[in-house]
């Protein structure tokens, strides 16, 4: 995010929010991690438990959404040490913070299919 416009003048509060919703669809981006979220928002979850979740999904993609996540500070990845190897994933506050985000957009989603039905 730049502080700054090319000129060296600050940017106007406009162009700021457009920073920062750049920035949060850089993290969510995805064709899966809104979804992904939306599981972990119910409760911690296991790899092979999302990957049942998520019809079509193959265990690489799985993987790199994860991790991207986890990079941005959304999703704990908890690894146990045992035999098997025990991993779960859960959201971390950060991840917690954009529930009412996913409550928001399901909302939003019921109120647009009832208008496409009725169309």
């Amino acid at each position: 995010m730049a502080r700054f416009n090319f000129q060296g003048e600050p940017p106007t509060e406009e162009k700021e929010d457009v920073c920062s919703l750049t920035l949060a669809q850089n993290v969510i981006a995805g064709r899966w991690k809104i979804i992904i979220l939306w599981y972990l928002s119910r409760r911690t979850r296991r790899f092979n438990e999302l990957q049942r979740l998520l019809p079509g999904i193959s265990k690489g993609i799985l993987t790199r959404q994860l991790r991207e996540l986890e990079e941005d500070g959304m999703v704990h990845r908890e690894v146990y040490k045992q035999v098997p190897p025990k991993v779960e994933y859960s959201l971390t506050q950060q991840g917690k913070s954009f529930i009412p985000v996913l409550n928001t957009m399901g909302e939003w989603g019921k109120k647009y299919m009832e208008i496409k039905q009725n169309e």
